[in-house]
């Protein structure tokens, strides 16, 4: 009998039982959700494919509505992890000093109110961090970057919707390879997947413009565009791509490698956070 689960979510695609955490318990992922209106009605979103990528890392994803200020450190207390999704959203540009260029465009003000000191927050914890497509933009805002509105309309730079920036684009041929990206040498991503370019999936009309301070560029579109970047003094893992490694990601050995990399981050913060949390032993007397 075929099994009726996605491929993801199948026991073929899990990690081997040595990858699981302490006594076999998941690290604990946040996936932070966007915002929709369904009718007249606000709901908090997050995409199945990224809940079922934080899976295939090992972990355990738990979407996290919108936070209020003093909910931040109590949701990162007990998180071994933060996985920043794409989005149809943009960062709003005021955050970067820039009126909106484009009204037609998607924003979540909401989202953004609360990721971006949330990001700041969970790099000072030491919170691992792994980042895609919009959750890479929102990275770079929060620690003092800026972002092209439009990078097709940027001299130079090169047409980075792929199928998405077409009427009527299914998703396999908007999540289609599109380019190769360089890997930098030297940082995290050359140490996940090795020295050698990549060829990746391109969905987005907004990328990095000017880099925040502290940020080390990890790969390079053929364009010149940063790609990657790592937090290059974070005390965890870090590393913000600008593809979608989400999609397919059971049948594609880069996005198995990068989540793979980000759920053994996850697995030692948590044994770190239980280590800390259990009681000192009282010697005897």
């Amino acid at each position: 009998m075929n099994d009726p689960r996605p491929p993801l979510l199948r026991p073929e695609a899990a990690l081997p039982e040595e990858a699981a955490g302490p006594a076999g318990r998941k690290p604990r992922v946040l996936v932070p959700a966007c915002n929709r209106l369904l009718g007249e009605h606000p709901f908090h979103v997050a995409g199945r494919k990224y809940v079922d990528a934080v899976r295939l890392a090992g972990a355990l994803p738990l979407v996290v509505p919108s936070l209020e200020p003093d909910e931040i450190d109590e949701a990162l207390a007990f998180a071994d992890g933060l996985f920043l999704t794409g989005s149809p959203s943009n960062v709003h540009p005021s955050h970067f000093g820039e009126a909106v260029h484009d009204a037609s465009l998607p924003l979540d003000p909401l989202r953004d109110a609360w990721t971006l000191p949330l990001i700041r927050r969970a790099l000072a914890l030491g919170v691992p961090l792994f980042a895609v497509c919009r959750g890479l933009q929102e990275t770079n805002v929060a620690l003092g970057g800026s972002l092209y509105q439009a990078v097709q309309e940027v001299a130079g730079r090169h047409e980075h919707r792929g199928a998405g920036g077409r009427a009527g684009a299914g998703a396999a041929e908007m999540y289609a390879p599109a380019h190769a990206v360089q890997v930098q040498p030297g940082g995290v991503l050359a140490r996940v997947l090795g020295p050698d370019d990549v060829v990746v999936n391109s969905v987005h009309g907004q990328g990095v413009n000017r880099l925040a301070a502290g940020l080390r560029v990890e790969a390079l579109a053929p364009d010149g565009l940063v790609e990657a970047f790592s937090v290059a003094d974070a005390p965890a893992f870090s590393l913000c791509v600008q593809w979608h490694p989400e999609w397919q990601a059971a049948e594609n050995p880069v996005s198995l490698r990068l989540l793979r990399a980000f759920g053994e981050a996850c697995r030692a913060r948590q044994r770190e956070r239980l280590r800390r949390a259990q009681p000192e032993e009282v010697p005897d007397r």
